[in-house]
């Protein structure tokens, strides 16, 4: 009863005020950031699904990857830079995938890492995690799938099982991002706006670089249909995305960038 009243009191307040347009109506910020670091003490626990890639020993590959998340960060487009606690978590697994938990929670497997071919189209697809993760997409998506009741017990501690379940399905299917039509076109759109608006004199980013990277995996896909990439499982591609994304680019100037293959090649060569 007292959930179902803080919900519908949310839900009020916003018909009230004036709402950003990524408010979530069923998750404050703290709630969200919590969730998250929740979500990376669980998947932390679970080294045999989850080999993350120790960071001690691995000093220049993570801090190549921090650099670009930092660099996608110094965007004016980001709602959410000093709000989230965020961080980016290398999994040491020959898997094609990568998601954004909640509040800023950001994984790559070194078998995606390996599979881009430059600096841009990792930063293309970096801005795009970081936008589902800014653009609240994460929570939105699970409390769809789980209901509020089942997220707000997590949070407040009394699901563990239920946390124990999301980070299942995050490793298994990644059901618990499965994200919307919408929530792909949105996190694409601000990837390219990431990209253009950042402001750092050592990188200008081909904004477009994105769509070489998932062109490549579906047509591998396609011709090697063995279930290897995960990726495309959660972030569906089509033509329409591809469309909407050069429409967005257009729509800003259509502006230059490098791909920065040679220095990408040297960050590969620090993975395991």
């Amino acid at each position: 009863m007292k959930k179902t009243f803080l919900y519908l009191s949310i839900v009020l307040s916003c018909m009230t005020v004036s709402c950003k347009k990524d408010f979530n109506p069923f998750f404050s910020l703290d709630q969200e950031r919590q969730l998250g670091l929740q979500i990376a003490d669980e998947i932390a626990a679970n080294p045999t699904e989850y080999p993350i890639l120790d960071s001690s020993s691995n000093v220049a590959a993570y801090k190549y990857v921090w650099d670009i998340m930092n660099t996608v960060l110094n965007s004016k487009e980001v709602n959410h830079k000093n709000d989230f606690k965020w961080r980016v978590t290398i999994i040491n697994k020959d898997v094609l995938n990568a998601f954004a938990a909640p509040g800023g929670q950001l994984y790559f497997y070194t078998g995606f890492l390996k599979y881009a071919t430059s600096e841009a189209e990792f930063a293309g697809v970096m801005a795009h995690e970081i936008a589902h993760s800014d653009r609240r997409h994460s929570t939105e998506s699970m409390t769809k799938q789980q209901g509020i009741a089942f997220l707000l017990d997590i949070v407040a501690g009394k699901n563990a099982s239920g946390l124990t379940q999301i980070v299942s399905s995050i490793a298994q299917t990644g059901a618990a991002l499965q994200f919307s039509r919408k929530h792909e076109y949105e996190a694409d759109e601000y990837s390219v706006r990431y990209l253009v608006s950042i402001a750092n004199a050592n990188r200008t980013y081909d904004p477009t670089a994105i769509v070489d990277f998932f062109d490549q995996m579906k047509a591998d896909s396609l011709s090697q249909p063995n279930g290897k990439f995960e990726f495309l499982r959660t972030h569906p591609y089509d033509d329409n995305r591809k469309e909407n994304i050069m429409k967005v680019w257009q729509k800003l100037g259509s502006p230059a960038g490098q791909k920065y293959e040679s220095q990408y090649a040297q960050f590969k060569a620090l993975l395991p």
